[in-house]
C-alpha cells in the first residue's frame, strides 16, 4: 500500500532539508500538513505541490511538467 502521510523527519529527508528546515516549512504553512493527536504528519500530495510550486515560481509557468535535461536527474517523493 502507498503511504499517504510522512512524518516530518521523512519530509525532511525527501526534500534534502534539515529536520530544523522542514519543521519551519510546515511551522510557517508553505508546506501544508494535519496533526492527528500529538503528531504532525505531511500529505504526499503536499509535497508535490510544494515542489511543484517551488518549480513554477523559480523557473515559470512553463517549467512545470517539463522533463528534465539529460544531464539532471528526476527526483521522486513518493
Amino acid at each position: 500500500m502507498t503511504r499517504i502521510l510522512y512524518p516530518t523527519a521523512e519530509v525532511a529527508q525527501q526534500l534534502g532539508v534539515s529536520l530544523t528546515t522542514a519543521k519551519a516549512l510546515i511551522g510557517s504553512g508553505e508546506l501544508r500538513s494535519v496533526k492527528i493527536g500529538r503528531a504532525r504528519r505531511v500529505p504526499a500530495d503536499a509535497l508535490h505541490d510544494y515542489v511543484q510550486r517551488l518549480d513554477t515560481e523559480q523557473n515559470g509557468d512553463g517549467a512545470a511538467g517539463a522533463t528534465a535535461a539529460p544531464s539532471e536527474s528526476p527526483v521522486s517523493i513518493a
